[in-house]
């Protein structure tokens, strides 16, 4: 019976044995599979994303259903590109006879469409331009470069020529985002690499980390190429450069807290593997909160009217859920194949009574001595940190978030906003980019009464298929013959009883006056049935719904974030104290980012949906760390008390919370390389404010608030009525 049952365990653990060497195996190769399937997918996240404004706009915004009707009256879905040339001296015959020449060969460009204006030249002789279409399916940013360079060698000498209209504008923002699939996420990984060896001194930990979180954005791209594909999903290269961000840096911090757990647990734990269960049982809940609680917030974007803003939830929270998924798998059976070796040349020593002897004397090192500070002095730190955060919010009133124009959206150099320049010194400044009004085609000329009695526009045409040009012009006396006098009148164009207006605005259809003048164009034409389209309707529906989803989605988050905290705490007062905190911080890393953007950077401005995204992020993954330190902190208070346990928790989580939020800055702030006024706004936004929110209110104000507070911090919970102070 002995031998029997001596028997049955030697096979219990050769069983054990097998199962810790296979599943290890098995995890990193089901991973591997992924990646590999997953990898190639970078750089040809362009063949299924757009970065089409309209295409993000609500399906009732009037400029939606303009831009559906579009293609029906002029049989082209194709993308308008203004082609300006300008001079010093006045342009000759020959000059403009060679520039006709030049616009009617630029079909011969790939991409470029049959219909082409001729050249048309501005009263004072020193410019022309022409409407040149590029159609939808080419390559939007090499046609227009091809373009450019056709032009250019047909030009005459002395001729300066530029590219810009919807299609200038668009190809520069296709440019702009170029860099996401390499230098993004090289600076990213390059930043988060060199935090790491600083911080722990491992040549091998690193690598193994960066693998992991490196794995998880594979297997998510992987996962919101193939949903985009299917159409199910929408992509713009915004939302594809915070996905590899956020993945990055989320994973990064997952892998770390459990990389923390691990070291703690070999020092009393002989058995890699059983530290490593220990390790992973720790970690599971602050873990598991942490992400459930970014993709809580940012689920609560499916709530958005702007697409852009609802697709981006469901994105991130896809990337989220596969960085926890490979802290929680992958880096496991990572750490378990190197045991102690990850930590090389720095192996943390099995010294169980050295741990006994810790547990029960202070702890020492930096965060000891803050831990000291703060039992000494909590309310004076809290007071003093709260008021500090308090001056910084004021910046707030500094903040303009109302938009920016088109021409703006790219930091740097931009031919399309040159040519814009251009155009405007010499033509209409929105030229190129037409209002569009669709109008019942019995008020066809109470429609054009309305235009043309605007001092914000210059003319208007109807579309017409059977005159020159596709459309002809209309006057206060009704249609004109674009031929010759005495020619008959052009038939509009009739799509089911409707026809089709364009209004060129005197004004740079991306200024504040083009934006005035359309919303009173609204005004005045919405008794008679009309929809107004166009670039700057675009832009100011877009502006519209990023505000309304501003003010509907943060007071949302917050509501759900209370919730998983009140879950996670058993308490009511810690999650309305942490939420008071993080919110305290977002409002300071704004208000110091308003001053720094209109001081420093001299920026035009913001758009509405950065303080949302500033807010998602800040919110969301900010109390993260407040999770990571209460959930210790809690642990500690069940064993030694509250107050012991806040700062021992604070002491325990200090360097593993710290390289974290260094980690996360890192790869927010790695969003600045990419030329984009948005995403360097956000960049700023997130790396500050993950900074103040890891070393000010992590560090002092929640450790200070809670010690001063004591155990009623934990109310209504078993352990605020059993704890200890």
């Amino acid at each position: 019976m002995i031998q029997s049952t001596g028997t049955r365990r030697d096979r219990t653990s050769r069983r054990r044995s097998w199962t810790r060497a296979l599943l290890p195996a098995a995890l990193i190769l089901v991973w591997l599979a992924g990646a590999g399937l997953g990898g190639p997918l970078f750089g040809k996240v362009d063949e299924v994303s757009s970065n089409d404004r309209t295409a993000y706009l609500p399906e009732s915004a009037d400029a939606t259903q303009v831009q559906k009707l579009l293609g029906e009256f002029t049989d082209s879905d194709s993308i308008p590109a203004v082609a300006v040339f300008v001079t010093d001296e006045k342009l000759s015959e020959a000059d403009t006879k060679a520039l006709s020449e030049a616009v009617a060969s630029a079909t011969k460009v790939e991409g470029v469409d049959d219909d082409v204006s001729p050249a048309i030249v501005s009263d004072d002789s020193q410019a022309a331009q022409a409407f040149i279409p590029i159609r939808s399916d080419a390559d939007l940013a090499g046609t227009v470069e091809a373009l450019a360079a056709h032009l250019r060698s047909a030009a005459p000498d002395g001729v300066a020529v530029y590219i810009t209209g919807p299609a200038g504008f668009s190809a520069d923002l296709v440019a702009g985002f170029a860099g996401i699939d390499g230098l993004l996420l090289g600076v990213a990984l390059l930043a988060v690499l060199v935090i790491l060896v600083l911080v722990y001194r491992s040549l091998l930990l690193p690598v193994v980390v960066l693998s992991t979180s490196l794995f998880a954005l594979c297997v998510a791209l992987l996962a919101v190429w193939w949903l985009a594909k299917a159409g199910i999903l929408l992509l713009s290269g915004q939302t594809q450069g915070i996905l590899f961000i956020l993945v990055i840096g989320a994973a990064t911090d997952y892998a770390l807290l459990l990389v923390s757990r691990f070291r703690e647990e070999l020092r009393s734990t002989q058995d890699k593997g059983a530290a490593l269960a220990a390790a992973w049982k720790g970690a599971l809940e602050p873990i598991v909160a942490s992400g459930g609680t970014v993709i809580a917030g940012l689920l609560c974007l499916l709530l958005s009217d702007l697409k852009s803003n609802s697709t981006l939830g469901p994105v991130a929270a896809i990337g989220i859920l596969f960085a926890m998924l490979a802290a929680l798998t992958l880096l496991p059976a990572l750490l378990m194949l190197f045991g102690r070796a990850v930590f090389w040349p720095r192996r943390p020593a099995f010294d169980p009574d050295a741990v006994a002897a810790e547990d029960g004397r202070a702890a020492t090192g930096i965060w000891a001595r803050l831990s000291g500070l703060i039992a000494r002095r909590p309310r004076a730190i809290w007071i003093g940190t709260t008021a500090l955060l308090l001056i910084g919010a004021a910046g707030l009133t500094q903040l303009s978030a109302t938009g920016v124009p088109q021409s703006d959206l790219v930091l740097g150099s931009s031919e399309a906003r040159d040519g814009q320049s251009a155009l405007g010194e010499h033509f209409p400044g929105g030229s190129g980019s037409p209002v569009y009004v669709v109008i019942d085609e019995a008020r066809l000329q109470d429609a054009a009464d309305v235009l043309l009695a605007s001092d914000h526009v210059d003319g208007a045409t109807v579309v017409a298929a059977d005159s020159r040009g596709g459309s002809a012009p209309v006057s206060a006396a009704g249609i004109v013959a674009a031929g010759a006098p005495g020619a008959p009148l052009p038939e509009p164009t009739v799509v089911r009883g409707d026809i089709l207006l364009q209004a060129t605005l005197t004004d740079a259809a991306d200024s504040d006056a083009a934006a005035s003048a359309v919303r009173e164009l609204r005004s005045e034409l919405d008794p008679l049935g009309a929809l107004v389209g166009g670039v700057t309707a675009t832009s100011i529906d877009t502006n519209d719904a990023s505000i309304h989803d501003r003010n509907l989605i943060i007071p949302v988050i917050l509501g759900v974030i209370m919730v998983i905290l009140m879950l996670l705490l058993r308490s009511l007062l810690a999650p309305v104290l942490l939420i008071l905190t993080t919110v305290l911080s977002f409002g300071t890393a704004l208000g110091v980012s308003a001053l720094v953007f209109d001081g420093v950077f001299r920026f035009p401005g913001a758009d509405p949906a950065v303080p949302l995204y500033g807010f998602v992020f800040l919110v969301a993954l900010g109390i993260d760390y407040n999770i990571f330190l209460m959930t210790r902190v809690r642990e500690e208070s069940q064993r030694h008390g509250t107050r012991d346990g806040i700062l021992r928790g604070l002491s325990i989580t200090g360097g593993v919370i710290t390289s974290a939020g260094l980690v996360l800055a890192a790869t927010f702030a790695a969003l600045s390389v990419i030329p984009i006024l948005f995403l360097v706004q956000l960049a700023f936004i997130v790396a500050f404010g993950v900074l103040l929110d890891t070393f000010v209110v992590r560090s002092l104000l929640v450790p200070a608030l809670a010690h001063d507070i004591g155990r009623c911090i934990w109310w209504p919970s078993r352990l605020w009525r059993s704890g200890d102070e």
